[in-house]
């Protein structure tokens, strides 16, 4: 047998002997954590493929399919987008009223498929001031009918769905969700049957064009119903024009009752810009409490008779008081929203320039290095530079592999974040781990680098031969890979001079943006460089000896400390039960893999059954993993008890909330953070609680708001390109009649109250 002194010796001088089994191999672990996402993958591919729903604050929005005598030619099936509203707020019909956008869904069908238009339930009005909506809130399904043709041949069904929907209260948020779904060929589902039948319920109901008759007498347009339904008599009823601008649905207007017939002057817009001659439109009880939805109205489409009157321009409509005292309060509130936001753009954006772009990446990313997420990896580069102390040639290769997959990695990362900006998507540096599936990912592979060096299991026993003996035929790989994990674990934090070369490098040109995350890359990467080509730095190494087993089982604790964050993290995005699943899942992993390492029989019956727990686990809970709750379930349950000590002084950040308190005239101080952010966390629970920092604040009648980007929020995007920024921590000051002031990214004391000074 070995001593320790042997193993060690062959960790630093692999030209001499084969590697030993105890050998840190990164290989190894890369290999261990592909045969981990397969396993996944295997137990998820139903989450992973297929995407239902789409949760937000306002909006838990859902694809629902109907097919009762299954997917053949010639079945009836009904696909919809179920939109499940937050109390008090709404969406919109397709004909929004005086604002608003109607949602829009775009199907992606295979051959002999053909979607429908929307089926859409009978709306409700929401008045504001002056203004009126016209929409839905509590539950809506807008079902779309699909006619499955003859030449539609195929084993399966896959229907992908694009919708975009604007929801609003008294603040609107533009939202948006990409869905897929597969079925079977001739398999029944009828699983939301009772939601579309709710659905065709409150579909309106047509009624011939003789019933009712429409007029134009001068700037009105009269109705005269004489037989409305029965148990609508004497109610308030609500008139819904499908042509957008027709009407001014705020305004008031004049309804009668006349024993059963019912007739109404409803005053036309000055702006519109139709007259048609044949009018649909809907009619229904109005006056309905929140929440609850319309009954099925009553739908036509007939004749105006009389004379349109001629439509005015914007510049000489005679727009009522109070329509326009609305409108200029909108703009009022529009321009204090852009107004600091605009002055930041220009003064750290433009001024910056690409020289000073990439100079502030460079120092930006050896400052990097400091970073508290960072850590765990200098772990690693402690073992790699202790292995090849003896070895100089090595020691410069591992240099420059290292250097190498670093900047690789910054420049996939950079790339993949502006791809996906071009396409729409509102994201920022850090996006990888706004996405559990990827958070999940990496506390898996801290797991098994944790147990590794703890000497819990040695990767010899659990991989074949061909595959223990490939890092001892590739040495640099190692280094190579282990630049890629740092990339990985660093690139959430955002270190000083960093911030704003990101959010200038995400206007540039591709190039010169590629040129910023590289130069980011090569400045994390220098001081390893720098470190491997001198050698005084091996020299200084200790000696090979006991220490390197003592210090390779120590360096496991930084890992699990890793793997808690993690486990945190994950805890933010999908609860208590996603962090406590992925917690099980990790036990099992852990069991696995001890038992491939062992020997004969023992091995094959333990490790059998550690397998069939772990496939058990993924599927039966594997999925609260992955989820991503909406803010207002679990996940704010899981915030209260870290959060219940500054309640009193801090408040959540939203555009709406910003500006209200700027127009109040009171100075706000906005925390951009996430949990996944370590910087953050540090800032937050050091400099921001201080007591001077909070006495000072209190003194000055500061609003303190926080902006947590954890879960993926268009609006903190926009805010932080505002800044010029595109990572966390951001820290702005805003001051009445003042540009913002942005903090450095590592906050102190006296840098804080200096900025409270100037208020």
């Amino acid at each position: 047998m070995q001593t320790t002194d042997g193993i060690l010796r062959s960790m630093l001088n692999q030209s001499e002997m084969p590697r030993p089994q105890s050998s840190f191999c990164m290989h190894h672990l890369l290999w261990i954590l592909l045969a981990w996402c397969l396993c996944m993958h295997t137990a998820w591919a139903q989450n992973l493929l297929t995407q239902t729903t789409v949760r937000s604050e306002q909006v838990t929005a859902e694809l629902l399919i109907h097919a009762p005598q299954g997917v053949a030619p010639g079945q009836p099936m009904w696909a919809g987008l179920q939109l499940k509203h937050a109390p008090d707020w709404h969406t919109y019909w397709k004909n929004p009223g005086d604002s608003g956008l109607p949602t829009q869904l775009e199907w992606t069908l295979p051959p002999g498929v053909v979607a429908g238009d929307i089926l859409w339930p009978t709306p409700k009005k929401f008045p504001l001031e002056a203004l009126a909506n016209h929409g839905y809130d509590g539950t809506v399904l807008l079902a779309v009918p699909l006619t499955i043709t003859p030449d539609f041949t195929a084993s399966s069904l896959s229907i992908g769905l694009q919708a975009s929907w604007l929801v609003c209260r008294k603040e609107c948020i533009p939202e948006e969700g990409r869905f897929s779904l597969t079925v079977r060929s001739g398999q029944s589902l009828a699983l939301h049957g009772l939601a579309f039948e709710a659905a065709q319920s409150r579909l309106p109901i047509h009624i011939d064009e003789s019933g009712l008759t429409t007029r134009v007498e001068g700037q009105f347009l009269s109705l005269t119903w004489p037989q409305p339904p029965a148990e609508w008599r004497g109610q308030v009823l609500e008139f819904f024009p499908e042509t957008p601008g027709l009407t001014e649905p705020g305004a008031a207007w004049q309804q009668t009752w006349a024993g059963n017939s019912w007739s109404a002057r409803i005053p036309l817009s000055p702006l519109r810009t139709e007259s048609p001659s044949i009018l649909a439109a809907v009619l229904a009880p109005g006056q309905l409490p929140h929440g609850q939805a319309a009954p099925a109205g009553r739908a036509w489409q007939g004749p105006v008779s009389g004379t349109w009157p001629a439509a005015q321009t914007p510049a000489n409509a005679g727009v009522s008081d109070a329509l326009q005292a609305a409108l200029d309060n909108n703009a009022r509130r529009a321009a204090t929203d852009v107004t600091p936001t605009t002055a930041t753009t220009t003064n750290t954006g433009s001024s910056l320039g690409l020289v000073g772009a990439l100079l502030g990446a460079l120092i930006g990313g050896l400052i990097l290095n400091l970073m508290p997420c960072v850590f765990p990896v200098l772990a690693i580069k402690v073992l790699a530079f202790a292995q090849h102390a003896d070895n100089p040639r090595a020691h410069r290769l591992a240099g420059l592999a290292y250097t190498v997959g670093v900047v690789v990695s910054f420049l996939a990362l950079g790339g993949l974040l502006l791809a996906l900006r071009s396409a729409g998507e509102q994201l920022g540096w850090g996006f990888q781990l706004q996405n559990p599936a990827v958070v999940a990912a990496l506390a898996t592979l801290f797991t098994l680098i944790a147990l590794n060096l703890a000497g819990m299991f040695e990767f010899g026993h659990v991989l074949p031969s061909a595959v223990a003996t490939l890092q001892a035929r590739h040495p640099v790989a190692d280094a190579l890979l282990t630049g890629v994990l740092a990339t990985a674990i660093a690139s959430p934090c955002t270190a000083p001079f960093m911030g704003a070369s990101l959010g200038l490098a995400i206007g540039l040109p591709t190039v010169q943006a590629m040129a910023v995350f590289a130069t980011l890359g090569l400045g994390m990467a220098l001081p390893y460089l720098l470190a491997s080509w001198v050698p005084a730095v091996a020299r200084a190494l200790p000696r090979p000896g006991a220490w390197m087993l003592t210090l390779r089982q120590l360096l496991a604790f930084p890992m699990w400390a890793t793997v808690v964050w993690l486990l945190w993290v994950l805890g933010q995005q999908s609860g208590v039960d996603g962090a406590a699943s992925l917690l099980m899942l990790l036990v099992a992993l852990a069991w696995l893999v001890w038992a491939l390492g062992l020997q004969g029989r023992s091995r094959r019956v333990l490790a059998g059954l550690a397998l069939a727990t772990l496939v058990w686990l993924l599927w039966i809970i594997g999925p609260n993993v992955t989820r991503m709750l909406p803010p207002s379930t679990e996940t704010s349950a899981a915030n209260t008890s870290a959060a219940h000590t500054d309640q009193a002084t801090w408040q959540a950040w939203s555009p709406e909330r910003q500006a209200d308190l700027q127009a109040q005239g009171r100075p706000v101080f906005i925390d951009f953070t996430a949990a996944w952010c370590v910087t953050c966390q540090y800032n937050k629970r050091t400099t921001l609680a201080h007591p001077d920092v909070l006495a000072d604040m209190a003194q000055r009648n500061v609003a303190l708001l926080r902006a947590d980007w954890t879960r993926r929020d268009p609006a903190v995007t926009q805010a932080l390109q505002a800044l010029g920024r595109n990572g966390v921590p951001v820290y702005a000051l805003y001051a009445p009649g003042q540009p913002p002031v942005v903090l450095t990214e590592v906050l102190t004391v006296n840098e804080v109250r200096t900025a409270l000074a100037g208020l």
